[in-house]
């Protein structure tokens, strides 16, 4: 048995029990819900509520046309819901007063869908701007990805902060990295025109960093480059040599004396800063990519409370906020970014988010002095009259 799957029939055969039920689900959307015709049956029930229907001021039984009304508001939208399966909805229901554990369920289920669906949104667009040396789309996509993020603690009733996962969440389905064919080439051209024109280090340190080379070799190379210029020693074919050897970089076979060799002795008039801005490009696509898989892991467990998949999503893509802060130095406007919120209607009234997270067993109610703005007990469960009981 799926238990998404239960807690919707759940929600929605409380609902038909008692309408009241309704006025504590505020802060639950039909597209909370995962199956088309629960969606639209919980968009009829809530029409119906605005609508002021009479079973909700009626006393006793709960009138049968509380249910074929909206049977028939649902079937407007939606092919296949016919009076059996509602019916079954009614009966796997175990008690309607916990309709809102129900849809606390409900709503963890749609969180993790949201945040899976973004983070393959964000690794498809990186893969793509990684093929075309662009970059735009896939920060667009990051900040959606934030801003839905942020939203969501916000219907959880959280406060949305990065925290790193105590253990390494499940890799998603591995993907070959994308690379353009000119990455390798731009990352030896820019080590060979700081080898040949070393003072042009000084545009680079502040935001190109080792990791930002896709070749390892070239990362390394990179570094020493860096430790060289940062001594104030001269820099040459013999000098990297040197620094690359006192570094282990020959004897791990991270790097050759004729790799070093031949990029130092492939002189080219170029500029530094084009090309490392070049190799901040496909950094920041690569990372976006990394940080995109890392994410739809944390969202597909299913052990993972919503609060903490929040967080853990803002911690995976710190690192991409770390190679965007440089790649907007590189083009002097490290401006910080603002999050794109995706639109998410209905966003639950504050006093109402505790409703989200509580649990099936009732609690006596502090005093008013203790917790002030609590939501009242709902109202006693009433039964759909001629046979829906």
């Amino acid at each position: 048995m799926n238990p998404l799957l239960s807690a919707e029939q759940a929600v929605l055969g409380a609902v038909l029990l008692d309408p009241d039920q309704l006025a504590h689900l505020d802060w639950l959307a039909p597209h909370h819900f995962d199956r088309p015709v629960h969606r639209s049956l919980f968009a009829a029930l809530r029409k119906l509520r605005s609508d002021e229907h009479p079973a909700l001021s009626a006393d006793g039984p709960v009138p049968l046309s509380w249910v074929t009304d909206a049977v028939d508001e649902a079937d407007r939208h939606v092919r296949g819901l016919t009076a059996v399966y509602v019916h079954s909805l009614i009966s796997s229901c175990p008690r309607p007063a916990h309709a809102p554990v129900y849809g606390r369920m409900v709503l963890e289920g749609a969180i993790h869908r949201t945040v899976a669906q973004h983070a393959i949104r964000l690794h498809q667009v990186a893969r793509a701007d990684a093929l075309q040396g662009e970059v735009e789309d896939a920060l667009r996509s990051a900040d959606v990805l934030t801003g839905v993020l942020t939203d969501l603690a916000r219907r959880w009733g959280t406060e949305p902060r990065p925290v790193a996962p105590t253990t390494a969440p499940a890799a998603a389905p591995a993907t070959p990295p994308v690379r353009a064919d000119q990455v390798p080439e731009n990352e030896r051209f820019l080590l060979a025109v700081l080898a040949e024109q070393p003072r042009a280090m000084d545009e680079l340190v502040a935001w190109l960093r080792p990791g930002d080379f896709a070749g390892p070799a070239h990362g390394q190379l990179y570094r020493c480059l860096g430790a060289l210029h940062h001594r104030g020693e001269p820099i040459d074919r013999i000098t990297l040599l040197w620094e690359a050897q006192r570094r282990g970089l020959l004897a791990d076979g991270t790097l050759s004396a004729e790799q070093l060799t031949a990029i130092c002795d492939d002189v080219i008039p170029g500029s530094a800063e084009w090309l490392g801005e070049r190799v901040m490009r496909s950094s920041l696509t690569r990372t976006a990519a990394t940080s995109a898989r890392a994410v739809r892991a944390l969202a597909e467990d299913e052990a993972l409370g919503p609060g903490r998949l929040i967080n853990h999503a803002l911690h995976a893509l710190g690192p991409l906020d770390e190679v965007r802060a440089r790649w907007e130095t590189a083009n002097g406007n490290p401006a910080p970014k603002t999050p794109t919120s995706a639109p998410v209607p209905d966003g639950p009234p504050p006093a109402r988010v505790h409703v989200a997270l509580a649990r099936s067993t009732p609690r006596p109610a502090p005093p008013p002095s203790v917790r002030p703005g609590s939501v009242s007990t709902p109202a006693p469960t009433r039964s759909p009259s001629r046979g829906h009981s």
